[in-house]
C-alpha cells in the first residue's frame, strides 16, 4: 500500500486485530484448549508488531530530522516554489507528532513495543513446546504441565474452558508487565520435563513471526 497514512493504517490495524475474534475450535466437551490458546497469543503478536512498525516509523522519522542540517530561510521578499522539496511521508511526520513530543519518546516506545513483540512470540513458542506430541491438540497431561511450569495447581475435574482461561490469563499477565524472566523460567521447567521445540514447532512460529 502507498506509505501514504501508513502510520494511521498500523495503529488502526492494530487495535482493530486485538479486538477481532478468530474462530476456535468448540465442541459440546468445550473449547478446543490448543487452538484457542494459540489463537489468542497470536492475536496480541499481531497488535505488538503493529505498534511495533508504528513506533520504528516514528523514531526513524524524529531521528532523520534530528540529522538534517538546518538551512538559513530565505529573504522575507523572496518567492519560490518547489515541489520537489515537499517534505517526504508528511502525514506520517504528522502522525508521529501528535504520538510523540520527540526522538526520545518516540525511542522509547520502540523499545517497549519491541520487547512487547518478543514476549508474546517468545509464548507463541511456549504454546507450541507444550504440545509435545505436535498434534496440534493439548492432552490433559500437557495442559498440566504448562500449568505447574507457572506455579499454578491443576484440576483434572474442571473443565476444559477453566483450564483455557487459567492460561490465557497468565499470558495477558506476563504479557503487560513484559515479564520474559518468568517466562523463560516456566519454558525451563517444560524443558526439563523433555519437552522441546520441533521442526513442527519452529515452521508454525516461523509464520506467525513473519
Amino acid at each position: 500500500m502507498p506509505r501514504r497514512n501508513l502510520l494511521s493504517h498500523l495503529v488502526v490495524l492494530g487495535l482493530s486485530v486485538g479486538m477481532m475474534g478468530l474462530p476456535v475450535s468448540w465442541s459440546a466437551e468445550g473449547p478446543d484448549v490448543f487452538r484457542a490458546f494459540t489463537a489468542h497469543i497470536q492475536r496480541q503478536v499481531d497488535v505488538d508488531k503493529q505498534l511495533f512498525v508504528a513506533a520504528q516509523i516514528c523514531t526513524e522519522l524524529f531521528y532523520k530530522e534530528f540529522q538534517r542540517p538546518r538551512t538559513p530561510r530565505p529573504p522575507a521578499d523572496t518567492v519560490a516554489f518547489d515541489p520537489a522539496g515537499r517534505p517526504q511521508h508528511a502525514d506520517d511526520r504528522s502522525d508521529c507528532r501528535r504520538r510523540y513530543d520527540g526522538l526520545d519518546a518516540a525511542r522509547k516506545d520502540f523499545s517497549r513495543t519491541q520487547s512487547a513483540l518478543s514476549v508474546s512470540l517468545t509464548f507463541y513458542e511456549f504454546a507450541l513446546v507444550g504440545d509435545r506430541d505436535d498434534d496440534d491438540r493439548y492432552s490433559d497431561t500437557e495442559i498440566q504441565d504448562m500449568m505447574e511450569s507457572f506455579g499454578m495447581p491443576f484440576n483434572e475435574a474442571l473443565p476444559p474452558g477453566a483450564h483455557l482461561k487459567a492460561l490465557t490469563s497468565q499470558f495477558d499477565a506476563i504479557q503487560h508487565d513484559l515479564g520474559l524472566e518468568a517466562l523463560m523460567a516456566g519454558m525451563g521447567v517444560l524443558y526439563d520435563r523433555g519437552y522441546r521445540l520441533s521442526r513442527h514447532d519452529q515452521a508454525a512460529l516461523s509464520r506467525v513471526a513473519k
